[in-house]
């Protein structure tokens, strides 16, 4: 998918909204564990009530891989749905790998080919050789992680290094990898008073924005500092609207959710 592509399934659907496709097999619905494939089929029904209402779907990988090969089957299959039902969603693997080159290609192929992803997440730490195979794809996207909203972000990415915190470096310095261009990042929504300084670094970079809803982050501090002419975000949203309930009208209640952070977006968008 481009990024124009993208830019017009928002301003379609007056929504920047990211539905995190996280599932538990402890907290869904306890009816759906006597299914054959409950995993998947909890997330058919979330997306059949959704997706109208969101841009994009992130499967956190980590919630797949945790059930072996049964678990990554769910993944694929989610991820047929979505493609041959949805085609004009994104799809983010939320995967945050990253290794020296040679296994990055691999990662790429198994989350760009094998899979279809449109975009995956991916760890910088290692440097530049093992985000441009990433890079590499045309049409796919690699979402970076620059400032993430968990407690120990703070451990390193804030520190200081020749009077510029280390997030800063990492923003400038993947700016100069080869097709820097298909590059996104990941900003938490619980570092609102930071995107401004993100953006005066990555003024027309998608910034994918964990953090609103459950870990507390705001969407109008948000939006104040990260919208650009493009939009320019995916605001993800994973507990808040898959778990609103656990009864049998779970998708329902999820729809409501979403509808509500929707709404919100339509009217800053205005």
């Amino acid at each position: 998918m481009t990024t124009q592509e993208l830019v017009s399934q928002i301003n379609q659907k007056k929504s920047f909204l990211c539905i995190g496709l996280d599932v538990d097999l402890n907290k869904i619905p306890k009816h759906l564990l006597a299914l054959e494939d409950p995993i998947f089929e909890f997330n058919k029904a979330i997306i059949d009530a959704t997706h109208h209402l969101c841009v994009a779907y992130k499967p956190n990988t980590a919630f797949y891989e945790a059930y072996g090969i049964k678990g990554w089957q769910s993944l694929a299959k989610t991820m047929n749905y979505i493609n041959e039902n949805h085609p004009e969603i994104f799809t983010i693997a939320d995967a945050k790998r990253g290794d020296i080159g040679n296994t990055s290609t691999m990662y790429a192929k198994a989350f760009f080919e094998d899979l279809a992803f449109d975009s995956v997440t991916v760890a910088p730490y290692m440097g530049k050789d093992s985000v441009e195979p990433f890079l590499a794809f045309k049409n796919k996207h690699t979402i970076m992680l620059a400032l993430t909203s968990n407690e120990g972000a703070f451990d390193f990415q804030t520190k200081n290094i020749n009077h510029k915190e280390l997030y800063k470096h990492v923003l400038e310095t993947s700016k100069t990898w080869q097709n820097s261009e298909n590059l996104m990042y990941v900003v938490g929504a619980t570092k609102a008073e930071y995107f401004a300084a993100i953006r005066k670094i990555v003024p027309n970079s998608f910034l994918l924005v964990p953090g609103v809803g459950a870990q507390g982050g705001n969407l109008q501090d948000v939006c104040k500092y990260g919208l650009n002419e493009n939009i320019g975000l995916l605001i993800n949203s994973s507990r808040g609207i898959i778990y609103a309930s656990n009864s049998e009208n779970f998708a329902i209640a999820a729809a409501e959710k979403a509808k509500e952070l929707q709404l919100q977006m339509e009217i800053l968008l205005n």
